[in-house]
């Protein structure tokens, strides 16, 4: 795990991103290996939250085409100053507020923390009015914390069966943040649960709804995410470096004003 291994470097150059790129990919394939499985199937999207986009840029050379992106106000304000950059793919991946779907709509290639009927029904408006579509993970709140946003699992199979009502929208799998601890036995079970609730929807899932993609892990347990089937792992830290300020900012707790967008 993560927690015994020294704080990352800040990346300063494109060599150093190709390193940590590699270095994280190496990493992805030995846990697939672990697991039995084609390291292929796990997709590495590069969370660049505070990063400025001069160092976004350097990513972008040594060979970053997608970046994930927490808040929607930062997120848009570097899509628009990277748009010279045209095939480089946005994701939001935190809680977003009706009032952001707009923005979302505009400049997200997908949005990975859907958990709110409202915000499905806002985003695929404003997307109609843009002529776009968007990919879009169900957030799972599987560690069963307070401070989580993310749908009960036992209230996901309801939620996907509303889904086909908004065409703009392209259900592609499940998403979660899994308990913030250095014990794997603690994390492991939230992993697992995601898996087995993907496995349970592909059952009953409407026509069209996709349960093909699970994305979980981050910095500090993607290796455990993709033991247990990880289709896309969150990666900031351990390719950009070390953040200032630790994850629960950047994840704020519901019913506060400044909810991730």
């Amino acid at each position: 795990m993560d927690s015994e291994r020294p704080p990352y470097a800040t990346a300063c150059s494109v060599d150093d991103f190709r390193r940590n790129l590699e270095a994280a990919r190496a990493r992805i394939a030995a846990a697939c290996m672990r697991a039995g499985r084609d390291p292929s199937g796990v997709r590495l999207l590069p969370v660049s939250k505070t990063v400025p986009e001069a160092r976004l840029r350097l990513a972008y050379a040594a060979g970053c085409r997608e970046l994930g992106e927490n808040k929607v106000q930062e997120a848009q304000g570097k899509a628009e100053a990277m748009a010279d950059l045209t095939d480089l793919r946005w994701s939001v991946i935190g809680h977003l507020q009706t009032n952001k779907a707009k923005h979302v709509a505009r400049f997200a290639s997908e949005f990975q923390a859907l958990d709110s009927l409202r915000v499905a029904a806002a985003l695929d408006r404003h997307l109609q009015a843009e002529g776009r579509a968007l990919d879009v993970f169900v957030q799972v709140n599987a560690s069963g914390e307070a401070s989580k946003f993310g749908l009960a699992p036992e209230d996901v199979a309801g939620f996907v069966r509303e889904l086909p009502a908004f065409a703009s929208l392209r259900v592609r799998g499940l998403m979660t943040l899994a308990l913030m601890s250095s014990d794997p036995d603690r994390v492991r079970p939230c992993f697992a649960l995601l898996r087995g609730l993907r496995q349970r929807l592909r059952q009953e899932a409407p026509d069209g709804i996709g349960m093909d993609a699970l994305s979980m892990g981050m910095s500090g347990d993607f290796e455990l995410a993709v033991e247990e089937g990880a289709t896309v792992v969150r990666i900031g830290q351990a390719i950009f470096g070390a953040r200032a300020l630790p994850d629960s900012h950047y994840w704020p707790e519901p019913g506060r004003g400044s909810e991730g967008g």
